[in-house]
């Protein structure tokens, strides 16, 4: 997209990992995937597209996966498990919150232009212009254990949405594995050593499976409830599926921000990205944040802020309608489906065909309103009553259709509105992070000490009468770019990090690494090179004045930028873009925080 005074990039990434919520224990393990074997080959698991949020309320945790898959893979079964401590309440999420959540706090980077005024150019003055252009990324038997192998119990089972839930209790290793495989869980032998650990922890293991008839495009985030205070990202198990420097990404909503417990949080330099050229910034993404976190005293165990914030930039649109009703279809005839969903603005269509305005409801449609073979979709969900004789009257099911619908779609609607009612501050937290570093699961609390991260970071750049630029970072920081060059190279021998930081539950962070001083040295050395070879100073108006960047002060989290709402709106709610890096921290005398 365009802006008329702004070239803005934002750019994708992704999370990984499944769920736990767990009693305070640095070490405890939690979760991961597994492979459903329901076709001829396993299906892969996509851990690259999953998001997690919670919501943490004295020693009630609440957590919602957002669940994806990879569509290329062909695979039609899905399968899960996650270790858990205690035996959670499980309900359906609403996918339509993860979107409202990455469109409204994905974080952009943008350059402003401006040109001095000077010769010719007077009579048409300074002023802002505008850039190149913007950029988007963004089972068994309940309550039965087998005597000849020691377990495991099967405690709790129920289907939830799309899901068939069931949760194990007890036996060995072996047992556990063999219950999975026995149910359809295609496994990696890897993983024994890691259930070892985890029943000699005394977890529980909540198993997943897409119900019958249930095909992958019905897949929606799904909401574990707990009392037991604690949260935590699962990366021990998960590390038998994931990928070299797989993305974790993790949002939380409260009454304050958010940072790791027993991993660092870490500031990446701004120098380290090319003001100049922010379409470059794309293919640089996962290396600029890998290199930052597996820097010394993170060593691949530290997570940078996205966004910390008012949860305002939510949108609550398309997450709930009051005209929604589940009611009338129960005795609805299939042919007045779609009429019905029209008047509920949750779909509408023409001669030309439908538009359905929320992600479950094609899947919901496939399940019980199936398109006839030899029918295009568009043909017949637009007149389903010109083909009454075709409607397959075994797939229909009103009473189960309403069902469906009030669980996957008005419930989780109603619920996620209430959440962004309820808690006015969101965090949003991203890595990456590597199989040889998932050895300690991230524990998280809140610190009301800690101050906002914005998510537009914007950077200007004044070019001066002679050609050369300076380039004002959203620290304040100048960099001296001369004419015909591109962003300094001396600037690829700085760190990518310019703190490592362990934050408590209150109170500043405490700083084990500051690199503050360096980067600062280096680019004043830097701009007094090229100012010497003549054209930053002394150069007419709006020329710049050489300022001696040493002086800078460190802004923790944020430039004092503001969200701006129109542009965060504006993007795509896959997109999760650069990094809010938290570009310097700024201490009063004291040592607090401003």
């Amino acid at each position: 997209m365009h802006y008329a005074t702004t070239s803005l990039l934002s750019l994708s990434a992704a999370v990984a990992a499944a769920l736990c919520v767990a009693a305070p224990q640095e070490a405890a393990a939690c979760g991961g995937f597994f492979c459903d074997t329901g076709g001829p080959q396993p299906m892969p698991v996509d851990q690259t597209g999953e998001n997690i949020l919670f919501i943490i309320d004295g020693q009630k945790v609440e957590a919602h996966i957002q669940i994806q898959y990879d569509p290329t893979s062909g695979a039609s079964q899905f399968a899960w498990v996650i270790p858990v401590q205690a035996l959670p309440e499980f309900s359906v999420g609403s996918e339509l919150l993860f979107t409202n959540l990455l469109a409204g706090t994905v974080p952009s980077y943008q350059l402003n232009r401006t040109f001095a005024t000077c010769g010719s150019n007077e009579s048409g003055g300074g002023g802002t212009t505008a850039g190149p252009g913007g950029y988007d990324s963004d089972f068994g038997t309940s309550g039965t254990t087998d005597p000849t192998t020691g377990g495991p119990e099967i405690i709790h089972q129920e289907t939830v949405g799309a899901f068939d839930i069931a949760v194990l209790s007890g036996g060995t290793t072996e047992s556990v594995m063999q219950w999975l495989a026995d149910n359809g869980y295609e496994q990696d032998p890897e993983a024994a050593p890691i259930f070892d650990d985890y029943l000699k922890e005394g977890h529980l293991f909540a198993a997943f499976k897409l119900t019958n008839n249930v095909d992958v495009d019905q897949l929606h985030p799904i909401v574990l409830t707990f009392d037991t205070g604690e949260a935590c990202i699962p990366l021990r198990l998960t590390r038998i599926a994931a990928i070299e420097d797989m993305g974790v990404r993790t949002f939380f909503l409260g009454d304050a921000r958010v940072a790791p417990r027993n991993y660092r949080h870490v500031l990446v330099n701004p120098l380290k990205i090319d003001w100049l050229n922010l379409t470059s910034v794309s293919t640089q993404y996962q290396e600029l944040i890998t290199q930052a976190v597996d820097a010394l005293k993170s060593d691949g165990h530290g997570f940078v802020t996205e966004y910390a914030g008012a949860s305002l930039v939510v949108s609550q649109a398309g997450l709930y309608s009051t005209g929604w009703s589940s009611t009338p279809f129960a005795s609805l005839d299939p042919t007045a489906v779609m009429g019905a969903l029209a008047q509920q603005n949750i779909a509408s269509c023409s001669s030309y065909g439908c538009s359905f305005f929320h992600p479950l409801i094609e899947g919901l449609l496939a399940q019980f309103l199936p398109v006839p073979d030899g029918l295009a979709q568009e043909d017949f969900y637009s007149c389903v009553e010109c083909f009454p004789e075709l409607i397959d009257q075994d797939a229909w099911d009103g009473p189960a259709f309403a069902d469906a619908y009030q669980q996957r779609i008005i419930d989780p609607g109603k619920r996620a509105v209430d959440l962004l009612d309820t808690w006015r501050y969101v965090t949003r937290m991203y890595t990456t992070i590597s199989p040889g570093e998932m050895t300690i699961d991230p524990f998280f609390h809140e610190n009301p000490q800690l101050g906002d991260v914005a998510n537009v970071r914007s950077a200007t750049s004044n070019t001066l009468c002679n050609g050369n630029q300076i380039v004002t970072l959203p620290d304040s920081r100048e960099v001296y770019v001369p004419l015909g060059q591109g962003w300094p190279a001396f600037i690829d021998e700085l760190p990518y990090e310019e703190d490592i930081e362990e934050v408590m539950a209150s109170g500043a962070p405490i700083n084990l690494v500051d690199n503050t001083a360096l980067i600062d040295a280096k680019l004043k050395a830097w701009n007094d090179a090229v100012n010497a070879a003549g054209g930053f100073d002394d150069d007419g108006p709006g020329s710049g004045s050489g300022t001696d960047t040493s002086s800078a002060t460190k802004d923790d989290e944020g430039c004092g930028c503001q969200v701006d709402s129109g542009l965060a709106g504006a993007t795509s709610g896959l997109a999760l873009a650069l990094l809010l890096f938290g570009l310097r921290r700024r201490r009063r005398d004291d040592g607090s925080l401003n």
